[in-house]
């Protein structure tokens, strides 16, 4: 979360917590403000939400709400992208299996991100790699999720 805040402070972004009253959302990005929705329990959430948000400030531009919209909807993709590789990366999920976490659950806690998350940023890396990907003297499979050294 320290770098996530890092972020808002550097770049200036005004951090809020308010009732946002379109339910499904959980947080919004508008002009150098986030909302995150009061609703969002754990600090974990948060952190994830709050990532993609600081993703909408880098990658996209005016009104996204409307997801039928092909071109909002690859703003959206973009701003969690952004999330997904800034809390997730590939070295990160090698390091953790370095430490012995074997599974998602594990890794998702090892990580400090919500399962769902987790799931989601997998999906992301096995579209944008394919069902696998070598880095260093590993190869990650993104399904089912496991890591290999390459002795």
């Amino acid at each position: 979360m320290t770098k996530l805040l890092q972020y808002i402070e550097d770049e200036n972004i005004q951090l809020i917590e308010a009732d946002i009253p379109v339910k499904k959302l959980k947080g919004l990005y508008y002009d150098n403000t986030i909302i995150i929705d009061k609703e969002v329990s754990t600090t974990i959430q948060k952190k994830c939400i709050l990532a993609e948000e600081i993703g909408h400030y880098f990658t996209s531009t005016g009104d996204i709400l409307d997801q039928s919209n092909i071109t909002n909807k690859k703003q959206e993709n973009k701003a969690r992208a952004w999330a997904f590789e800034k809390l997730i990366g590939l070295m990160d999920i090698i390091n953790a299996y370095k430490c012995g976490v074997r599974n998602k659950f594990e890794l998702a806690e090892y990580l400090d991100v919500t399962e769902e998350f987790l799931n989601e940023a997998v999906e992301y890396y096995k579209r944008k790699h394919g069902i696998l990907f070598k880095l260093d003297n590993y190869i990650i499979y993104f399904e089912p999720l496991g890591v290999i050294e390459i002795l």
